[in-house]
This record gives C-alpha cells, sequence and structure tokens, in this order.
C-alpha cells in the first residue's frame, strides 16, 4: 500500500486522476478550498458556524502552497487529481493543476471528508457501498440552509451511504468518533425530507445499490462550498473536483474522539 507522500507524487505526475476513496485508507483525506485574501475572513467564520459540512483541518498561510501541518513538502497547486474553478459563481475550468491561476493573496482552506471514516466502517464490519462498487460517493443537494457568513450562504449537501437496518446504531456510534470529517449523520431514512427527490439520481458522484433492508443514511459534506459559491457568486473560488481530495500525512486515529 502506497503512502500519501507517493500517493501525493503520482497525483502531482498526473498518474492518478480519479477519485480518492479507498487510497490511503488510514490517513485523513481532505475537501480543498482556496479564495482571494479579502474573501478568506468571511468564509472562516463561516466554516466556525457550519462546521459539520465545514470542518477545518487546515487554514494555510496567505500565499502559501505548502500545508505544513497536515502534509510537509506538498503543493496545494498540484497535489490534488483534479480542481474546479469558479468565478462569479459560474464553473469556468476543471484542471489537474492550478499553476496557472495561483496568486499571492490566496488563502487555502483544508476541510475534513467523510472518506477518513469509512476505515472505521469497514473495521466495524458496516459496508461501504460505493466502495464495494468501485464507485464515488453520491451526493445530494438538500432543502437544508447552513448558517449566511458574509457573502456565503447556500443549501447543505450530503453524502449518502445506504446502510443494514441492522447496523444503523453502530454506523453513528463509528462515525460520531469523528467530528473533524463531519461525524455523526444529519438526517437518516425518508430523503424527501431533506429535500432529495430521487435517491437514485444523485446531483454529484454515482448512484449506488440500496437493498431492500437498507436505509439511506446521510453526512454533511464538504462539497457545500461549491454549492454556496454557485449561490453566493464569489468573483473567484478554486476547489477540489467532488470526490477527489487531497490526501494529508495525518492519520485517522489521531483525530478520533475516542
Amino acid at each position: 500500500m502506497k503512502s500519501p507522500k507517493e500517493l501525493r507524487k503520482l497525483i502531482r505526475n498526473e498518474i492518478i486522476q480519479t477519485q480518492t476513496a479507498g487510497l490511503a485508507p488510514r490517513f485523513v483525506q481532505t475537501n480543498l478550498v482556496i479564495l482571494p485574501q479579502e474573501n478568506a475572513f468571511d468564509f472562516l467564520l463561516f466554516c466556525n458556524r457550519n462546521s459539520k459540512p465545514c470542518p477545518l483541518i487546515e487554514v494555510l498561510e496567505t500565499g502559501s502552497t505548502e500545508p505544513v501541518l497536515s502534509a510537509p513538502k506538498s503543493d496545494i497547486r498540484f497535489d490534488v487529481p483534479k480542481y474546479r474553478i469558479y468565478e462569479n459563481g459560474k464553473l469556468v475550468d476543471e484542471p489537474t493543476n492550478i499553476e496557472k491561476y495561483w496568486r499571492k493573496d490566496f488563502v487555502s482552506f483544508l476541510l475534513g471528508c467523510s472518506y477518513t471514516f469509512e476505515e472505521a466502517l469497514i473495521d466495524a464490519e458496516i459496508q461501504v457501498r460505493h466502495l464495494q462498487e468501485d464507485k464515488t460517493v453520491p451526493m445530494f443537494f438538500t432543502s437544508i440552509q447552513t448558517k449566511k457568513s458574509g457573502i456565503f450562504d447556500g443549501p447543505l449537501v450530503v453524502t449518502m451511504r445506504p446502510i443494514h437496518k441492522s447496523k444503523i446504531v453502530k454506523t453513528i456510534q463509528v462515525t460520531s468518533r469523528f467530528p473533524n470529517v463531519h461525524g455523526a449523520p444529519i438526517h437518516i431514512g425518508n430523503p424527501d425530507e431533506i429535500g432529495i427527490k430521487n435517491i437514485l439520481k444523485p446531483d454529484l458522484g454515482d448512484a449506488v445499490t440500496i437493498h431492500e433492508d437498507e436505509i439511506p443514511v446521510f453526512w454533511a459534506c464538504g462539497v457545500t462550498p461549491q454549492l454556496v459559491a454557485l449561490n453566493s457568486k464569489p468573483p473567484l473560488m478554486i476547489t477540489h473536483y467532488p470526490g477527489h481530495m487531497f490526501i494529508t500525512d495525518i492519520k485517522n486515529e489521531t483525530i478520533s474522539v475516542l
């Protein structure tokens, strides 16, 4: 099994350009948001007010490209398999590196990702369907509104994993141990109650099989800032492409609260 450093090198050299679920399973993966300094404080406050979808792992110094606390000697411009560039609320590019977009006034935010607790679910003998089917986790836009901060405002995005009805309590217990990567589910059961009309047609990611004895379980998702970008229209925001995360050197066990 390759180390996070080895995986980042493969990503930087564009050998790995796929979604990262299942890679480096014992290490924390993160979502990415990059903003000009003039918008950074409002987004930091947005994360503070919306810690479920936006749990902070690290905030880089203005202009820095190296996450010195979570992945020393890495480079945030190259070490994500695929990025998204938003300008005034419009998606304008999906590059494999952001060298040509980089500015000295950028502030980068690494946000916890639910891929991190999937190892613990597997250890507890709870099936993770998108890993079994080699797919990107399904993501849905909801009717739940985030708490506004400055220009940042918009609906919550969730991930969904079908869980056997006998394992629901265990799933809550396991994921509750990881508040820095979304923690416990925010909804269990009927998707209509949170504004999801078709559980088999995710807004992002891939549809997965849901068996009759399984219940859809939903977690807050770090893709929420991308929907917020579409809604709030900041002049410029750079993010990871959904499912294509930044792999850190932080071991999962070190952020578990129990």
